[in-house]
């Protein structure tokens, strides 16, 4: 079945660009952008981009390997949650004296 037809993309293609590269480094995280760029191509319009995702997920060997689970800090960072910028950070509204 074709998901993109702007490239020529095939789920087949989706497939085998998944399987190569998980087989050539089990520790990846596979992205689409990493699939185009294996195929070869890049994407174009965007519009193949739900279809594409959804085959993306149907393969087995999209995992995300288990050392990697779970990273993502929920938003905040270690430091306590200011991503580094002072508490006053923010610009006064309009009509608020300063």
């Amino acid at each position: 079945m074709i998901v993109c037809h702007c490239m020529g993309i095939s789920d087949r293609d989706i497939h085998a660009a998944i399987d190569w590269m998980r087989q050539s480094d089990p520790q990846t995280i596979i992205t689409p952008g990493k699939i185009y760029h294996a195929l070869g191509k890049a994407a174009d319009c965007g519009g193949c981009m739900p279809l594409f995702l959804q085959t993306m997920r149907r393969n087995d060997n999209l995992e995300v390997p288990m050392h990697l689970r779970g990273l993502r800090g929920h938003g905040k960072t270690q430091e306590g949650g200011y991503e580094g910028r002072r508490e006053g950070h923010r610009v006064p509204q309009q009509g608020t004296p300063f």
